[in-house]
């Protein structure tokens, strides 16, 4: 009588090991952060389950503070998709040399994860009171970025129009406009990035037929080309509107106290000052998560049906 020949064991597939740092990586510091978040939004500081942090999100300024985050994320994501867009149509369809292209979309794949510190520090730099441009333009023109007058040329057009000098209310580098500039820096290149495959997807076939059919160029582009790019645009314009106002770096960096935005307060409360509340910066940034995940959900929907059309 033969013996019964072992069972053959399960083993992973070798496959699956290259992902296995993927998967430590996004466990440690993803998973695990936001399960740690989302926990202590609803526990008070004894570690009990409350909903009080939820409440609060409600007082004080936290509300103005979620209003002024989402006008930042609107404003620049929609610069960045208008600037974006045109600078990769000009690119794809050949309207500036095609030897662009490549180092455009290099350029676009660093600035695009360029920020924090470094990005903060680059505008100070070159936009803050005492930043290269703002000294260049003041020594060299008698132009004021800061808030001041602007002395105009003796005897030119403008001078003649509104006389010697002119009152300028000022940009600030620390200011809703500064912190969206400078959020435009990353937000441009990764629209360019994004639609650029959209735009590359559009078939010179349906061109030709509309032209065929008498279509101008505009008519073209608005009966054609944008409703199929609509939801490619749409659903980029959800997913730079989430990269903006999860940017936490940056706004800190730039800007500390000055401007009342979410990231902001959430570092007042988590920090450890006597009168921060950490409870109410994990809710704060429950908060965040999400209108960040709402933001994604809905470019992963709107991607998916743009990809769908241009199939």
């Amino acid at each position: 009588m033969t013996a019964p020949s072992p069972k053959p064991r399960r083993q992973l597939p070798l496959t699956w090991l290259g992902l296995m740092p993927f998967v430590i990586f996004m466990t440690l510091f993803l998973i695990l952060p936001t399960m740690h978040i989302v926990i202590g939004a609803f526990q008070d500081r004894s570690g009990g389950f409350t909903l009080q942090n939820i409440r609060d999100l409600n007082t004080g300024t936290i509300p103005s503070s979620y209003w002024i985050s989402v006008k930042i994320s609107v404003a620049s994501a929609s610069i960045g998709c208008l600037i974006g867009f045109g600078m990769a149509a000009a690119v794809t369809f050949g309207a500036v040399p095609r030897w662009i292209k490549a180092p455009l979309l290099t350029f676009s794949g660093v600035a695009s994860n360029f920020a924090g510190v470094p990005l903060a520090f680059a505008f100070l730099a070159t936009f803050g009171p005492v930043g290269f441009l703002t000294l260049f333009l003041r020594n060299n023109f008698g132009i004021m970025l800061q808030a001041g007058i602007w002395n105009l040329p003796e005897g030119s057009l403008l001078a003649d129009l509104f006389g010697p000098q002119i009152r300028f209310p000022g940009f600030s580098i620390l200011s809703f406009w500064g912190l969206t500039v400078t959020y435009l820096f990353f937000q441009i290149p990764l629209m360019i990035l994004i639609v650029t495959p959209a735009l590359e997807g559009l078939r010179r076939e349906w061109r030709e037929a509309a032209e065929v059919l008498g279509a101008t160029t505009a008519q073209y582009w608005r009966m054609v080309a944008l409703p199929i790019l609509f939801p490619a645009l749409l659903g980029t314009f959800a997913l730079l509107f989430a990269n903006a106002f999860g940017a936490v770096a940056t706004a800190i960096s730039l800007t500390g106290s000055s401007l009342n935005i979410v990231p902001i307060q959430l570092f007042a409360q988590i920090r450890g000052d006597v009168l921060g509340n950490p409870n109410l910066g994990y809710a704060m940034a429950f908060g965040m998560i999400v209108v960040t995940a709402i933001a994604n959900v809905l470019y992963i929907w709107l991607r998916v049906r743009a990809e769908r059309w241009l199939k």
